[in-house]
């Protein structure tokens, strides 16, 4: 075969690749196009009708206790019940792991299917689900400048930090902000949107691995993103991590935490800055920066840290009365049971119990597990018979970091990333939909406390006088 037949055969291959990722990059965005329209007219019609209905109070508790059950904003991606825990579009997780498309020879949910779910609130096809592979896929390749920061960046710096500053540098390539530079039409912001938040997922998982390899391994090289290979095992590879049931563990950590409903300090966050039409890049930057707080994002590396010390203490086979002992102590102590409790949830968070599952499955004898199991058992008890405590059931955080262990993965500085990751489906998805909904920019009114006592008919003064009449 002569070089001019090699080379022509090698570009008409090459051709038809390009063709058919092409056609699958439009798969999804051409659904989404056809369901927007739909989607604003529902919206229209319903406030026009009820735009002056009443969908709840405000307490005087709510405003001091953080807005906490305020309802007052739109995320159609999950729903957060407290009695039946998250539902994606509908669907619980038990549903999600039993009807998305898995991986050939798999049994967990692929995130390219829960965030088509999410996107579009219908389960995905396989073949809808491989063409989202292959377009982050195709998406992944990061800009030098993105790979230099953080080449550069002095080790002791947090991941997370590493992390936001990257997607922030990374806003370089927005598509919204050049159409929006062009004077693109508002009806139109979605679809640049669309573009960046596909960008940004394909490439979420580059920085990561490039954050870990540089600051815990010593090196700046990362294999290549593989277009046959689902966005899960691209991103095990990248951490060069080679055991498949590592990289299911990955399909099920990155699908289940990826959405928690709006009112989170990160999607909402991302929604907040995103309403000032700050771009993807920005906007889930900001976003990441609340993940890293230790009363969110920041939890799973708390527990972790708790039960490796009553594993330390205990050992191995600890018993049922000195695991209580163990967390009676930590509450004597002023602190809280690490993972236990939920702003929201009311039982047990479905999150750890497909953990839980996941780890019964694979490593039902691991000493960490056997803690996290026996600590299940002993501690809601406890806590309950505070009387204090509205949610003694464990969440998504009492279980993650023993998985992580358990290969080997033990950097837990890092732990937070992994769940940024699986947190950009979530964040992009309804990023995408504020746009396509033409979402204002978020504004809430504020009160001083003053006027708060003057709105529910209270006065400072009148308030001391009584003070001073019951003493």
């Amino acid at each position: 075969m002569s070089k001019t037949t090699l080379l022509s055969g090698c570009l008409s291959a090459s051709t038809t690749i390009i063709k058919r990722l092409s056609s699958s990059k439009s798969d999804l965005k051409a659904v989404l196009a056809a369901k927007i329209p739909k989607e604003q007219e529902k919206i229209k019609a319903f406030r026009k009708s009820h735009g002056k209905s009443s969908v709840g109070e405000v307490t005087v508790n709510m405003v001091y206790g953080g807005m906490r059950g305020i309802k007052g904003m739109l995320c159609e991606t999950s729903h957060l019940d407290p009695n039946e825990g998250i539902r994606f579009r509908g669907y619980t997780i038990p549903e999600c792991q039993e009807k998305l498309p898995k991986a050939s020879g798999g049994g967990e949910p692929l995130p390219e299917g829960l965030f088509w779910l999410l996107v579009t609130g219908d389960i995905p096809t396989q073949d809808q689900v491989k063409g989202l592979s292959q377009d982050w896929a195709r998406r992944g390749q990061l800009p030098p400048h993105v790979c230099n920061l953080l080449k550069q960046c002095p080790k002791h710096v947090h991941p997370m930090s590493q992390l936001s500053a990257a997607c922030t540098v990374l806003n370089t390539e927005s598509e919204f902000v050049k159409a929006y530079n062009k004077g693109v039409k508002k009806t139109q912001y979605w679809e640049s949107t669309y573009e960046d938040a596909m960008n940004l997922i394909g490439k979420v998982i580059g920085i990561a691995a490039l954050i870990y390899q540089n600051t815990f391994k010593g090196t700046t090289d990362l294999r290549p993103i593989d277009a046959s290979h689902d966005w899960s095992l691209n991103f095990c590879n990248l951490l060069c991590y080679d055991d498949p049931t590592f990289a299911e563990l990955m399909r099920l950590y990155l699908t289940i935490h990826s959405d928690h409903e709006g009112g989170n300090v990160s999607a909402h966050t991302t929604h907040l800055v995103g309403s000032a039409l700050s771009d993807a890049y920005l906007s889930y930057a900001a976003g990441m920066n609340g993940l890293a707080g230790p009363l969110h994002g920041l939890a799973n590396q708390e527990v972790l840290i708790w039960i490796m010390k009553l594993h330390k203490e205990l050992g191995d086979d600890p018993s049922d009365e000195q695991v209580k002992a163990f967390a009676e102590n930590t509450l004597k102590s002023g602190q809280v049971i690490p993972g236990y409790g939920h702003a929201v949830l009311r039982k047990t968070d479905p999150r750890f119990m497909c953990q839980q599952e996941f780890a019964r499955k694979h490593f039902p004898d691991d000493p960490l597990f056997k803690i996290v199991t026996q600590v299940f058992k002993v501690v809601p008890p406890l806590l309950q018979g505070l009387g204090k405590v509205q949610n003694p059931w464990p969440n998504v955080d009492a279980h993650s970091g023993v998985l992580l262990q358990y290969y080997g993965l033990t950097e837990m500085s890092y732990y937070t990333v992994l769940f940024a990751v699986s947190r950009c489906l979530g964040v992009m998805a309804s990023l995408i939909w504020a746009r396509a909904l033409g979402l204002p920019i978020e504004r809430p009114k504020s009160l001083t406390t003053d006027l708060l006592m003057k709105a529910v008919g209270a006065s400072s003064k009148g308030s001391k006088k009584e003070d001073k009449k019951k003493c």
